[in-house]
């Protein structure tokens, strides 16, 4: 995914001669898949964090804002003469902005590998604690074993292999958990004394969420490219489309998810479903089998990031395993050490989806583009610079200093048979499981 500028260009023509041109329809496919993948799940925290009302109109929002820069970075490349992200800004400023890019690819897919351990952690101790017969305190079946016993039998395994481009993803999880998020659960959930305010202080940290679960911008030069007669109005009509069957998708998932838990809702949403639901159990462990095999796919690109800065696109067998290794044991560590998915979905959407999204097409697009000040993509482009920075820089801050609490193999309190009937909603929202 990431090259050299003639590696990609090489590789962008080879892919076009093997697989021939998609008509505008794949294209749509292949955007939509794209955005709709893990992000996914951060989606009903999102609305917790901004309030429900203006979550909906942020997610509306941001997914304007990635239509947006999806078609202005294709804009940028056809004024530049590039067909690449890294390509498109290498030319626009030089080596200090591919160097910055590059910086902001590998952290993308480093910290999403570390959201990769948490949710596996997270998910898949629950499905074995489902087992009849297993005790819930086994430390086989703790979180931090399962990082580590997932990360030395599958995950290092597979990431070490130099090319796993056909490593696909499972996505049926999401329609399977959508179908279940939509029915009413089977216990009385009360829901929260804030759980209808419009508006939160935390809303900035939304943002960052929402950006990291939309972003697609490392696939569009390809996806654009493999268009019949790619032009930028095709290449818009692509975007409207995609984005719009995907914001839906995403505005769906987020209502079901908060409109059931409100205040209580997780980061990773299955950390609300009961131990007792086999159903979310069986969704857990889809959704773990999916993050171990999309891991790879991260880990491919960050070495691929090291290679191409520091090598210059080659590695020795011994300096291949080597990098390898040291970035997926350094990402098992911090993933060891943080409980919370929100907080990680947080770090990613502000430090690396925003400027991603907000910054860097604009930012390619004014340097580039010779249209009078008051042209709409230059204004909208100006308007968007100093938002992206707030973004990132208030998103990160206040994802330091205003950590949310969560929970991690406990049970939260509507679970217990006890409890059913509370409404109180000032005790604990989460008990010690036994």
């Amino acid at each position: 995914q990431l090259q050299g500028d003639l590696d990609d260009q090489e590789t962008l023509v080879s892919e076009q001669e093997n697989k021939g041109k998609s008509c505008q329809s794949a294209a749509v496919f292949n955007v939509v898949n794209s955005i709709i993948g893990s992000g996914i799940i951060g989606l009903p925290y999102s609305m917790k964090q901004a309030g429900f009302p203006l979550g909906i109109l942020l997610l509306f929002w941001v997914s304007y804002i990635t239509d947006f820069s999806l078609v202005l970075l294709i804009k940028g490349g056809a004024l530049s003469g590039t067909d690449t992200y890294q390509s498109l800004v290498n030319r626009t400023f030089g080596f200090t902005g591919y160097l910055l890019l590059s910086i902001l690819q590998f952290l993308y897919p480093f910290i999403a590998m570390i959201s990769y351990n948490i949710i596996a952690g997270d998910t898949l101790s629950k499905v074995f604690q489902r087992i009849p017969g297993v005790d819930p305190e086994n430390l086989f079946i703790g979180r931090h074993f399962i990082i580590v016993l997932s990360t030395i039998s599958c995950t290092l395994p597979l990431s070490l292999y130099r090319d796993i481009a056909k490593l696909g993803k499972v996505i049926f999880y999401i329609l399977t958990f959508i179908k279940k998020i939509s029915k009413s659960p089977k216990i009385s959930i009360p829901k929260t004394e804030d759980a209808w305010v419009f508006a939160k202080p935390n809303a900035i940290q939304a943002v960052g969420v929402m950006s990291f679960a939309l972003i697609c911008h490392h696939n569009c030069f390809l996806v654009y490219g493999s268009l019949e007669e790619p032009t930028v109005p095709k290449w818009s009509r692509v975007v409207h489309m995609s984005i719009l069957v995907s914001v839906l998708i995403c505005v769906l998932f987020a209502t079901c998810g908060y409109l059931t838990f409100t205040g209580f809702t997780q980061g990773d949403l299955f950390e609300n479903y009961c131990r007792s639901d086999d159903l979310v159990t069986f969704g857990r462990f889809c959704y773990g089998i999916t993050v171990i095999l999309t891991y790879p796919i991260e880990c491919l690109v960050t070495r691929e990031v090291i290679a191409n800065v520091f090598f210059g696109g080659n590695l020795s067998s011994v300096f291949h395993i080597v990098i390898t290794l040291v970035i997926i044991t350094v990402a098992t560590l911090v993933s060891l050490l943080i409980d919370c998915l929100g907080i990680v979905l947080e770090l990613n959407g502000a430090l690396c989806a925003a400027p991603l999204i907000f910054i860097i097409p604009s930012a390619c697009y004014l340097k580039l583009s010779e249209e009078p000040r008051t042209h709409l993509d230059k204004i909208m482009s100006c308007v968007l610079l100093p938002v992206g920075a707030v973004v990132m820089v208030f998103g990160f801050v206040m994802a330091i200093t205003n950590p949310q609490d969560c929970t991690h193999g406990q049970e939260m309190f509507y679970c217990f048979t006890d409890n059913f009937s509370l409404t109180n909603t000032s005790d604990s929202y989460f008990q010690l499981t036994t």
